[in-house]
């Protein structure tokens, strides 16, 4: 399935329509079939059409990314409540922009010319996500001490999100490093804020709750 989904997702076949005698293009994702056997022997596609092995850099990145999209999923199962309406509201555009990051990670900008526009970060998500770092913070008191993940369950997910991220942005610098591996800039930019806003969201949801837990140092020794 994964050849098949990074493909569609990174080059989503066009349909133009007419409604109301205006045209507009509209995106779409066909899947009619889950498994290929193209991946059987160990390889995969880029969304360029490119195959590389499954162990390659650039799969791990955005094989992160999805990781980091399902432990969200797994947060959401918390924060469908009118407590936290507002910080689900805010993981639900972020999930959507998880696939938007794979998509640009899967098709390397080489400077090449595409057949399609490939789809890539724009400064104005990352600006979002600070807009929206700094709404949650706003009601947060300083820190006074490293926080323990944990406290309410959607808090402590929201840590091991921020974890998976910052794994994934560890890849997508490593196969940045490496010679002829492009990455866009927008990609890196949008991970690493990505896991700023997740430690904020943490804070908030355990201060709507049960508040955080802080690092005593050498509190057992």
């Amino acid at each position: 399935m994964g050849s098949a989904r990074r493909k569609a997702r990174a080059n989503p076949k066009k349909r133009v329509e007419f409604q109301g005698g205006s045209r507009y293009s509209k995106a779409m994702v066909v899947l009619n079939r889950i498994y290929t056997r193209t991946g059987d022997k160990g390889d995969t596609a880029l969304g360029s059409g490119a195959r590389v092995s499954k162990a390659h850099l650039r799969i791990q990145a955005y094989g992160t990314v999805d990781e980091t999209n399902a432990v969200l999923g797994i947060v959401r199962l918390h924060t469908n409540t009118e407590a936290f309406v507002k910080l689900d509201a805010m993981l639900a555009r972020i999930q959507n922009e998880l696939f938007d990051l794979g998509a640009d990670l899967c098709v390397p900008d080489t400077g090449e010319k595409l057949e399609y526009e490939p789809l890539r970060i724009l400064p104005k998500q990352v600006d979002r996500l600070e807009t929206e770092i700094d709404e949650l913070n706003h009601d947060l008191s300083p820190l006074r001490s490293f926080v323990l993940p944990g406290g309410h369950v959607a808090a402590a997910h929201l840590h091991l999100a921020r974890t998976i991220c910052r794994r994934a942005e560890r890849l997508i610098v490593e196969l940045k490093s490496h010679q002829g591996e492009h990455v866009s800039d927008g990609a890196l930019t949008y991970v690493n804020r990505l896991s700023d806003f997740l430690f904020v969201a943490s804070r908030w949801a355990n201060a709507k709750t049960s508040g955080d837990i802080l690092w005593v140092p050498g509190k057992t020794r």
